[in-house]
């Protein structure tokens, strides 16, 4: 291929995926099948229901939002809408998304598919099988749907890698005008796994894409997890919805108002006291004193 060029092919022929399944077998077998037979610096995006099927991650749901709930560690923000409520949560994956990554489609009535419990170590799983059975590296981004702040729809991003960079770290190089790239990280694992999902789409029944051309983001190791690219903890700016936000600021706000207000209120409360009993006082010792003592003088008043 020319350099600079980009190829990217769905693979066809996948079965229906089953709790079970060797996917990194049936993976392999429909790229031979498509002579699409993988060379040195390939990439595969994998949708991740056929890898949440083959883990036996498809699980029988009366109500999707008991399900939801079950894999929800935080809640970002919720909004209802005509159709029920939209919940922005981040998952045990550590990753913020709509509903959890619980997904009711591609899959039988009565049941919804959970994401892997850890899609970077699925990653690593077909990539290791899938480099011994062709003996060349072979890069793998597992890839999900998810929504953006501040954008309408949704794309695919990388929720799993292995072998293959999800970050390229421009920081400290400089652009063709000279200037220092002080924050600049092309999020390459994102980049792969949206343009998988131009071939592969939603309801073809191709849930895998090959990559060629990008063969410099592949590397020997591994261990290269998606899972870096969650802005999580202390790095997220935006932790809560704008109304979730509010209500926490407006509830804060009356808490510490609340206290202050009892704090002055107990201080303004001690003063007037001491300040009646002192009074008090003066006037009982007046009421006692005799005319021997005509020149006694009162202690100091409450400082």
């Amino acid at each position: 291929m020319p350099a600079g060029e980009l190829r990217i092919v769905p693979v066809a022929g996948l079965p229906e995926i089953e709790s079970g399944a060797d996917l990194a077998a049936l993976i392999g077998d429909a790229l031979v099948a498509a002579a699409l037979v993988p060379i040195e610096g390939d990439i595969l995006v994998v949708t991740s229901k056929i890898v949440s099927k083959a883990e036996g991650r498809q699980v029988a749901a009366v109500d999707r939002e008991e399900a939801i709930t079950a894999e929800t560690v935080r809640v970002v923000a919720t909004r209802a809408h005509p159709g029920g409520m939209t919940r922005i949560v981040e998952n045990r994956q550590g990753i913020v998304q709509a509903a959890a990554g619980v997904d009711a489609s591609n899959t039988p009535d009565g049941t919804v598919l959970l994401l892997p419990v850890d899609p970077d170590a699925s990653a690593r799983v077909l990539a290791n099988a899938l480099r011994a059975r062709f003996g060349v590296r072979i890069g793998i981004v597992v890839s999900d749907t998810l929504g953006r702040a501040w954008r309408e729809g949704q794309v695919d991003m990388a929720i799993g890698a292995a072998g293959v960079l999800v970050l390229d770290d421009l920081r400290g190089s400089r652009d063709s005008f000279g200037h220092e790239l002080v924050v600049t990280q092309a999020a390459i694992g994102d980049e792969l796994a949206s343009a998988g999902d131009l071939v592969k789409g939603k309801a073809s029944g191709m849930p895998v894409a090959l990559v060629r051309g990008f063969g410099h983001a592949v590397v020997e190791s591994l261990d290269t997890p998606a899972r870096a690219l969650s802005r999580t903890g202390e790095k997220d700016m935006f932790r809560l919805g704008t109304d979730e936000a509010i209500a926490l600021g407006r509830a804060q706000g009356l808490a510490e108002g609340r206290a202050a207000g009892y704090a002055e209120a107990h201080a303004a409360g001690y003063a007037d006291g001491h300040a009646a009993g002192y009074a008090e006082g003066l006037a009982a010792r007046a009421a006692t004193q005799t005319d021997d003592d005509p020149g006694a003088t009162p202690p100091a008043g409450p400082q």
